[in-house]
């Protein structure tokens, strides 16, 4: 069942509209004259020298996460590739000289300017191995050849841009929890990242 919703009762002011037309632009020319008077009191920031501060959840530009010995944690499943919506993720795998992972990416590009930042490819990866959390969100190239982020575009990042509850950002080369996860991998045993995400996804 439909549910009514009632129209609210104009006055008479109301339905002629040039009151509410002018309670409109007086509010407009008393912004305007204020930020003549105060121009601090205007917000904005000196762009492009001061960049925005974003969300945590803000989707960004990718970045492809890092075991502790620095390599990639992608497994070249391609669940990334097959969920995105734009076809934008081009995969070529080859095979791991790891003997406890089969895969690995030997090329893993985005094309920036057919994505669509749905975030689809970083909730498809069973790993934890993508990620849009960067705070890049102004992409700005002189070539359309400079929007395809290759692995090792996606890969350049450091630790040190991240807080340390990021266990996983943490554990790569240059973290706070890099010396201990190398010491697991090495042992043969599972990193605190590996640990964190086993409960809702594979340990890669």
């Amino acid at each position: 069942m439909a549910k009514i919703i009632p129209r609210p009762q104009l006055s008479l002011l109301e339905q002629l509209y040039f009151v509410e037309v002018f309670k409109g632009m007086a509010l407009t020319i008393k912004h305007a004259v204020r930020s003549l008077a105060k121009p601090e009191t205007i917000p904005v920031l000196n762009y492009p020298e001061v960049q925005p501060e974003l969300p945590a959840e803000h989707r960004s530009e990718h970045r492809l996460m890092k075991r502790a010995d620095g390599t990639s944690r992608c497994v070249a499943c391609y669940m990334c590739q097959t969920a995105c919506p734009a076809r934008c993720i081009t995969i070529v795998a080859e095979e791991s000289p790891d003997g406890d992972i089969e895969k690995r990416p030997a090329t893993f590009d985005i094309d920036w300017l057919l994505c669509v930042f749905c975030g689809l490819c970083v909730e498809a990866c069973p790993c934890d191995a993508i990620r849009m959390d960067t705070g890049k969100a102004i992409l700005v190239e002189d070539s359309r050849d400079a929007f395809i982020a290759n692995k090792d575009r996606l890969m350049d990042w450091s630790p040190a841009d991240y807080p340390a509850e990021d266990i996983i950002s943490q554990e790569a080369p240059g973290g706070l929890l890099n010396e201990q996860a190398l010491a697991a991998m090495q042992g043969g045993m599972f990193s605190a990242g590996d640990v964190a995400d086993v409960a809702d996804k594979e340990t890669c």
